[in-house]
């Protein structure tokens, strides 16, 4: 039996997590494409931006460059909703005639969208391409399903802990060096300062919660022969949902303001000043910048439970891929590498602030950028993924975890109480799949 391991990457290399698709739907039949055309009009979908223009004007640039190199081939792109992402690729993988050649999506949503059978096979293009061979290793992990490649990783992102400079000044304190001295500083901040959350938490802020579970040797499920069942009530995991959830009352962040708080509402309380700490992404400096804290803060790798450790980060972000049904399958091969290639990677970095999946880029990255550096550190020491099975986004979307958060820090159930209905939800969720 093997458990979802933890995927070390070299030190001096390594999001917007992709969140997750739907409840379960019926597979997808076989619209595998029968030709493959090497001219005519490719077809792209990327998600949508809050800020889109920036990335507009690199996609730009990487699909003229493609043009230029690939006469006879016009890229159309569309850039689609994030929230509705779901529904239209799924829509997408039932009607070739409309769907488009390639897609971006979000990496929790590899397993699924494999399942469905929309996405195609692309081991052997992976593997051919030189500059594959350089992918950090767990954006690699985000890509594969049973040992194959579905596409290319397009960017990578994870979280530390931003705090306020000028609060543990003012209060004479250093920051946490253990998940220990992290909460107790929440703790010492609130009581000097009420008016402050010491750190901010959420209830529904699965990915925050996450590097507590796996700091103190828990794991969301373990797998065998291809089949995942939930690990989420193990001793190890429930000693980590307790550390998290014992941040949540009248000495920190009362649960009654933050039960049903997520991830964006505790960066914007930190960015606004109503926190001292918070755990966000490399991909939410530019809120906090934009904020009233700006100049006064600074970022560490969260830490873990013993001094010099950091805690694992989920490894978030996105792919391309291609769809089975597209029938320029060679160049949307070769769009697909323009896109996702060291080039273009470091461009979005410099326009979005998107972290590459190059050892290189992110080390010319942090050159140019140092507030990269913490979140480049923390995936050094130890990144982990979701579960790789179709069942993972029907978990996330039925809100498994955050009911469980809920539940504890309301005083309904116990943390093994919680963890067990968890894992027995989550069981489910992996029978149903196969």
């Amino acid at each position: 039996m093997k458990l979802i391991s933890r995927i070390v990457v070299p030190a001096a290399a390594l999001v917007p997590a992709g969140l997750t698709a739907t409840a379960c739907a019926p597979r997808t039949s076989d619209n595998s494409a029968q030709q493959d055309d090497r001219s005519g009009t490719l077809r792209v979908w990327l998600f949508r931006e809050v800020n889109n223009k920036p990335k507009e004007q690199v996609v730009d640039a990487a699909v003229a460059a493609f043009e230029k190199s690939h006469r006879g081939a016009r890229v159309e792109v569309e850039y689609i909703p994030v929230e509705t992402r779901a529904q239209r690729i799924k829509a997408a993988f039932n009607d070739p005639s409309s769907a488009p050649d390639l897609i971006e999506y979000g990496n929790t949503d590899t397993a699924g969208y494999v399942k469905d059978g929309g996405l195609a096979d692309v081991t052997a293009e992976f593997g051919a391409w030189g500059e594959a061979a350089d992918t950090d290793p767990t954006a690699k992990q985000s890509v594969t399903v049973d040992g194959r490649i579905y596409g290319a990783p397009l960017f990578v992102g994870v979280r530390a802990l931003y705090y306020r400079t000028d609060v543990f000044e003012d209060l004479g304190i250093e920051a946490p060096r253990t998940q220990g001295e992290l909460i107790e500083t929440a703790r010492k901040i609130h009581r000097a300062k009420p008016d402050l959350y010491g750190l901010a938490v959420g209830g529904a802020y699965t990915y925050g919660a996450m590097p507590f579970i796996w700091s103190h040797g828990g794991e969301l499920a373990e797998e065998s022969g291809g089949s995942h069942r939930a690990t989420i009530d193990s001793a190890a995991a429930r000693k980590g949902i307790e550390a998290y959830t014992s941040l949540f009352g009248d000495d920190n962040c009362p649960a009654a303001e933050c039960a049903s708080t997520g991830g964006n509402a505790t960066v914007t309380a930190f960015a606004s000043g109503k926190a001292a700490m918070a755990i966000g992404g490399d991909f939410s400096h530019r809120a906090v910048e934009a904020g009233t804290v700006k100049g006064k803060y600074a970022v560490i790798p969260l830490p873990g439970v013993r001094a010099g450790e950091i805690a694992p980060a989920f490894a978030g972000g996105n792919n391309l891929g291609i769809l089975k049904s597209s029938s320029h399958r060679t160049l949307a091969v070769d769009l697909m590498k323009q896109l996702a290639g060291r080039e273009t990677q470091g461009r979005f970095f410099d326009a979005m602030g998107f972290l590459p999946t190059y050892t290189d880029v992110r080390t010319e990255a942090a050159k140019k950028q140092p507030f990269v550096e913490p979140f480049i550190e923390t995936l050094g020491a130890g990144a982990e993924f979701v579960p790789a099975s179709p069942a993972w986004g029907r978990i996330d979307a039925s809100l498994v975890l955050p009911t469980m958060f809920q539940e504890i820090v309301s005083g309904k159930k116990d943390v093994a109480a919680a963890a067990g209905d968890a894992a027995r939800k989550m069981d489910a969720a992996f029978a149903d799949e196969g």
